[in-house]
């Protein structure tokens, strides 16, 4: 599956659901000591096979033990409940890029690909999911669902995120994550892909809307999604450049070492603040950097399940 992987790495994102397959069957190969031992779907009872019943779910380990014919009978309600929350702003859209290549995605590509990833493991799980995208508006929602039908349009949905263009959109995501929780009324698995920028005269309010989310009992997880080398680590070439800010279009002229130490000291201490709040509100926070891949985003689903 490595090798499946690596010839699609330098080519442009097409196929998202196929994608998205790949991705899950290749994390799960890959696994040591795989947290998906008994990953299989769940069933409630077998009943005896009737002559003319579609023969899908035969159970033939069964049949090769008891030489009978059953059928497994499953559970009609879901295992779990999962929505998926994308923030869809300018900023999430950085690096700008004209194709979509999976070992070169900004942040809105890596969440789109992340997303779809949780999607095809929820369909493994048999579990219901939702979804919801927001930028300067609340773009999307569907409610949580576990039919094949609802998952190829929230795959189609997200696919068209994959491909439009970044235009300039800034958010208040505290707005909308009060919005998405007052729709999610039953005890749900949420996942947030954001990269938490915001005016910092509106923290406190981005911070109230983290907690609003965890009513009902809900066990939310904030992927704080960023371009470390870039955002973090603000790894530029110290020659004269133009910043220009992707949502609000305002532009400052600098060299990068004049103020790498000082926006590094800056931004640790908001992420650090945003790691602490996280703890205090009992919200798993989970940084991800887009270069990095989608292993640490499929493992924490699979403890954040099993809290469930």
């Amino acid at each position: 599956m490595s090798l499946q992987l690596s010839k699609i790495q330098s080519s442009e994102i097409k196929n998202l659901d196929l994608l998205a397959k790949q991705v899950v069957e290749g994390f799960i190969t890959g696994m040591h000591k795989s947290p998906f031992h008994g990953f299989s779907v769940e069933f409630s009872e077998h009943k005896l096979y009737n002559k003319g019943e579609n023969t899908k779910h035969i159970d033939w380990k069964l049949f090769a033990k008891t030489e009978k014919l059953y059928i497994k009978k499953y559970e009609e309600e879901t295992n779990l409940r999962c929505h998926l929350i994308i923030d869809n702003s300018s900023s999430m859209h950085y690096p700008i890029k004209e194709t979509q290549k999976l070992d070169d995605l900004n942040k809105i590509g890596f969440s789109i690909v992340a997303a779809a990833s949780l999607i095809e493991i929820l369909k493994k799980q048999r579990d219901a999911v939702g979804l919801s995208i927001y930028s300067d508006t609340y773009e999307y929602y569907a409610p949580e669902k576990g039919n094949d039908r609802h998952r190829k349009l929230l795959t189609s949905q997200l696919e068209n995120i994959l491909k439009s263009k970044s235009s300039s959109k800034k958010t208040d995501t505290y707005k909308y994550l009060h919005e998405i929780a007052e729709k999610i009324h039953r005890r749900s698995l949420i996942f947030i892909f954001t990269d938490m920028f915001q005016p910092s005269k509106d923290q406190e309010e981005l911070f109230d809307a983290l907690r609003h989310l965890k009513h009902n009992k809900h066990e939310v997880v904030l992927f704080h999604t960023i371009d470390k080398e870039l955002e973090f680590n603000f790894d530029f070439e110290n020659t004269p450049k133009k910043f220009i800010d992707v949502e609000t279009n305002e532009e400052i002229n600098l060299y990068a070492d004049s103020v790498k130490e000082t926006y590094q000291k800056e931004v640790s201490l908001f992420f650090k603040k945003l790691k602490n709040k996280c703890l205090q509100y009992k919200i798993s926070y989970v940084p991800v950097n887009v270069r990095e891949g989608f292993e640490k985003v499929l493992t924490t689903y699979m403890v954040s399940r099993n809290k469930l």
